[in-house]
């Protein structure tokens, strides 16, 4: 892999507060065109990692490149050139969604058309809505309109579909599959197991300020040679077995009970279930509403 591929590079970053490390010293490579997520509780350092390389926040130590310059030292040409989906939502209170985002496309060199991005997030009869009067989903598209306005190379989401209902959550994985398509590279974080494994090419888990696991969201932590829990009915009731050979029993039971199995499932690990193994916390569960349109 060359310089050229790599979006952003990682070595040895950390960021301490008060002496406890929020970030420390991870490492990352982020091919260009790939969309990487990054999964944790809250508290890991993911927010403080994505920050850094934002160039918000300074490091302690630490190598850090993003699109072949030193997020530490940005300038109006590199920030041109990123994207950025914060947590929290945008003010602009007075000003409706038309004018807010045709405002922010002035400050990017080649930006999309303002009127296609606000239908891209699913604005298009909020476009006249002052901000102020938006609901929190809605402020939350508007967020992820002021993030891809300037046709970014690289576009940081972090946790951007909080607020979102299930169906409009979908909506937006489209979106960001097709700008994935078009050539941008997308950094996410999310609480979201389901849409990391939707949408990321690879994953890195962070725990404590370290990342534990690196890995395509199928291979993860060994997911892919995790036994496999088979069950099925009989008249004493549900029997399960773990085995590392699944298609072997399910041929013997298959044998035993001439064809069909009474209620079998054949369950690998999951994400989830991974993911937990390797933080050993729960899954936070951000509230849903709000939708998103077409790009």
């Amino acid at each position: 892999m060359t310089m050229s591929d790599l979006a952003v590079e990682v070595h040895a970053l950390a960021k301490a507060y008060g002496g406890i490390p929020a970030v420390d010293g991870i490492d990352l490579q982020v091919q260009r065109g790939e969309c990487f997520a990054l999964l944790g509780p809250n508290g890991a350092g993911k927010t403080t990692a994505i920050e850094i390389l934002e160039g918000y926040r300074a490091r302690d130590s630490g190598d850090a490149l993003v699109l072949g310059h030193d997020p530490g030292r940005p300038t109006g040409t590199w920030r041109s050139r990123i994207g950025i989906v914060l947590q929290t939502a945008t003010d602009n209170a007075e000003l409706n969604v038309h004018e807010v985002v045709s405002h922010f496309a002035h400050y990017y060199p080649s930006p999309r058309d303002p009127e296609s991005v606000i239908e891209a997030v699913g604005l298009s009869e909020k476009r006249k809505t002052r901000t102020r009067n938006l609901s929190g989903g809605q402020r939350r598209r508007l967020d992820v309109a002021l993030g891809i306005i300037g046709r970014p190379e690289l576009l940081f989401l972090d946790e951007p579909t909080t607020g979102f209902d299930p169906e409009a959550r979908r909506d937006f994985w489209e979106l960001i599959r097709r700008l994935r398509a078009d050539g941008t590279t997308i950094l996410l974080t999310t609480h979201y197991l389901e849409e990391a494994e939707h949408l990321a090419d690879r994953v890195a888990v962070i725990a404590d300020g370290r990342v534990v696991a690196e890995g395509a969201p199928s291979s993860l932590g060994g997911r892919e040679a995790g036994d496999a829990v088979v069950s099925w009915r009989t008249p004493d009731g549900v029997q399960t077995s773990r085995t590392a050979e699944p298609t072997r029993l399910v041929s013997e039971l298959a044998a035993q009970y001439g064809g069909e199995i009474p209620e079998l499932t054949v369950r690998r690990p999951s994400l989830e279930d991974v993911y937990l193994a390797l933080v050993g916390r729960p899954v936070e569960s951000p509230s849903d509403q709000g939708s998103v349109g077409e790009l």
